[in-house]
């Protein structure tokens, strides 16, 4: 198992550094360049491509290895970020995001979405039932340690070293990375690809894909159970900024601190699923904790909205923002391991020449409510006002955890 693990862990963390990029230093540079929260949300529709991976994840299945797939498209993000290199870092934080660096940034994302079609159907295919809570535990961790990286570590290390230079390790990151795609000998051991032949008709697909049993259920738990919390986290960075925090403190906080609290949150549910715990009786509970830490949250972010004060150094509110970062970030990875436990578990009850596609689909939903959420959080907070806003969030939670009395036998 762990031959398998160790290039797994090595690919989803370069995978998670275009997240990072786009969900930790980009905010921060278009904020402090003087941008609305409306507009800095609508930036999160660079992850466009994200949302289309069922176009592409039955070529995964039907044509090709999907380790020829994965050092390709690894390769190709490789190629982008040499190309990112070029564009003038100045007007990265100034009046918006340059065109040049928005059309790269999308390929980045096209880029990052194909690799990541690939390697959920190389983990599918090649993880036992029992090795799916460590497999799923290295996906998540890894992908947030690239995430953290790419997000809080670039925004402290900006100052100190040139925008080139950090797309040009980015790079070289990448192409090391597709090496190991080709070169990993547990990769290898995949089955031999299907014959290519006519691709299947999306209707067809669609109707196999929900035949799978337990789809419908996961597929409505997966869109909702971030909803309330990818609102919050989104926003409450960005609200510090305005109440005195600086874009380097929150690299730290945000991009670092809060991140390894979520990996801490992954790594405690990969250990308790090792165990002869199940993931469906974990749920409620870590579920309901969440509500409970975004309702405090909620309370911290009203007090400093009504009293119109700073979170400056040695503030009782700034200790209070770090803790409500944490744990939320801590309660969050937990129940992201379970989800995507359960997640892979039903798509290895799909047939194998559907098992990209079907995860796929899964996990498309997935980012779909977190993405939207994420982009629609400013506008939001723009014109309902900050009380309604994260009102509206505490409702979103709630329901996820309404939804689990709706669970079919499947997962019983």
């Amino acid at each position: 198992m762990r031959q398998k693990l160790l290039p797994m862990a090595g690919l989803y963390l370069v995978q998670g550094l275009p997240y990072g990029l786009q969900s930790g230093l980009l905010p921060m540079l278009l904020r402090t360049g003087g941008l609305s929260l409306t507009r800095v949300g609508l930036a999160k529709g660079l992850y466009a491509p994200w949302l289309f991976k069922l176009v592409w994840a039955p070529l995964v299945d039907t044509r090709g290895s999907p380790r020829v797939w994965l050092a390709l498209s690894t390769a190709g993000l490789g190629v982008v970020c040499g190309l990112l290199a070029a564009v003038p870092p100045t007007e990265a934080g100034q009046g918006g995001l340059p065109a040049a660096a928005a059309g790269l940034l999308l390929l980045l994302n096209l880029g990052a979405a194909v690799q990541d079609v690939a390697l959920d159907t190389l983990a599918v295919q090649l993880l036992e039932p029992r090795e799916l809570g460590p497999g799923n535990t290295v996906q998540v961790v890894a992908y947030k340690v690239g995430a953290a990286l790419a997000g809080g570590g670039l925004l402290v290390l900006v100052p100190a070293l040139s925008w080139p230079l950090l797309f040009l390790l980015l790079a070289a990151t990448y192409l090391l990375a597709a090496a190991l795609a080709w070169a990993a000998p547990a990769l290898q051991q995949l089955p031999k690809s299907q014959p290519s032949g006519p691709r299947p008709r999306t209707q067809c697909q669609l109707r196999a894909v929900l035949a799978v049993p337990g789809t419908l259920w996961m597929a409505g738990f997966v869109f909702m159970y971030k909803l309330g919390e990818q609102g919050a986290e989104g926003l409450l960075p960005l609200l510090l900024l305005d109440h005195g925090a600086s874009a380097q403190e929150l690299g730290l906080w945000n991009g670092v601190g809060a991140v390894a609290c979520s990996i801490a949150g992954s790594s405690l549910g990969g250990a308790l699923l090792t165990r002869p715990w199940q993931p469906l009786p974990l749920l409620k509970p870590i579920l309901q904790l969440r509500l409970v830490g975004l309702t405090c949250q909620t309370t911290l972010l009203f007090c400093l909205d009504a009293l119109e004060t700073s979170v400056g150094p040695g503030t009782v509110l700034k200790g209070a923002a770090l803790l409500s970062l944490c744990l939320q970030h801590f309660l969050g990875g937990l129940v992201t391991i379970v989800t995507f436990t359960l997640m892979m578990r039903c798509s290895q009850f799909a047939p194998s020449t559907l098992q990209a596609t079907h995860y796929s689909f899964l996990a498309t939903l997935e980012l779909l409510g977190k993405l939207l959420m994420a982009t629609l959080a400013g506008a939001l907070a723009d014109s309902l006002g900050l009380r309604s806003c994260f009102s509206l969030f505490l409702a979103l939670s709630a329901m996820s955890t309404l939804y689990l009395g709706l669970v079919p036998t499947f997962y019983q």
